[in-house]
């Protein structure tokens, strides 16, 4: 089976429109410069039976799947309680994470320059942050030491929870990946190749579609129609993409069916995916 990559967005302040998501067009980013490729994105808002059956199908699927968001420890972050819930086990001070959060904690205090005081009511809530459930693994944050954390899945799969913070969620995004999946790195290389149909309509062009993808899986076709271009008006980039030993062929084969029913075409587009 082969692994997908995934994304879960969890927050009202998201679905709310208080806060515009940085994190799916980032997300994307950092999977493209590894040669990998986001397969599907779940948007959540703070509703914990939501949540849980999120992670449910997300611990199932056996997928590589990043959680962005909920971690905190105010009554609105239900993200681990969600994940414990959904894994069907208990929640624990992970022993790492006590550590760093007690570093940060301390680091604070210096800052503040006021005493270290373990056993005030404030900083023993902090401690929460670094409770996950049973199994977890932590990742490293290294703009608060306030860790995410980890829990593996069925069929080698995995769920890995960060904060929502951009500042924060991105570079231990990249620790992730880079500690945990380098030999998936540019494994299989993909590439896109399309071409703008002039005026043209999808339905006249979808039986080409079905055919290419019929005879050249697993490469997959896209049409993307525009009707109000500045430049080149109403059109529709048609497209195959997959992986780049099998596109060329299937590419040739799109080209000459457009030929063959007499369409406009007009620049063509190559990217490495």
């Amino acid at each position: 089976m082969t692994q997908k990559f995934g994304l879960i967005i969890v927050g009202d302040e998201i679905l709310s429109g208080k806060r515009v998501d940085k994190h799916l067009p980032k997300f994307i980013e950092l999977l493209a410069a590894r040669g990998l490729a986001l397969s599907y994105a779940d948007y959540v808002g703070d509703d914990p039976e939501r949540i849980t059956a999120t992670l449910q199908r997300a611990f199932a699927s056996g997928d590589i799947i990043f959680s962005t968001g909920g971690i905190g420890a105010t009554p609105d972050d239900h993200t681990r309680q969600c994940a414990a819930r959904a894994l069907g086990v208990q929640l624990q001070l992970h022993p790492q994470a006590e550590v760093l959060i007690r570093e940060r904690m301390q680091d604070m205090a210096r800052e503040q320059g006021a005493p270290y005081e373990p056993e005030r009511a404030d900083n023993v809530h902090r401690l929460n942050m670094g409770v996950f459930p049973v199994g977890a693994h932590i990742i490293p944050n290294p703009y608060n030491k306030i860790p995410g954390f980890s829990c593996s899945a069925g069929s080698g799969g995995a769920v890995h929870f960060v904060p929502g913070f951009p500042v924060m969620a991105w570079p231990m995004i990249e620790w992730v990946l880079d500690q945990q999946y380098p030999h998936l790195f540019h494994r299989a290389p993909q590439i896109e190749h399309s071409v703008l149909v002039l005026g043209g309509m999808e339905a006249t062009l979808t039986p080409l579609m079905e055919r290419i993808e019929r005879e050249h899986a697993p490469v997959r076709v896209f049409s993307l129609p525009s009707v109000d271009h500045p430049v080149h008006g109403r059109h529709i980039e048609l497209g195959v993409k997959g992986p780049a030993a099998v596109v060329p062929a299937a590419w040739v084969d799109l080209c000459a069916g457009l030929h063959s029913i007499g369409a406009k075409v007009g620049p063509e587009l190559v990217r490495n995916l």
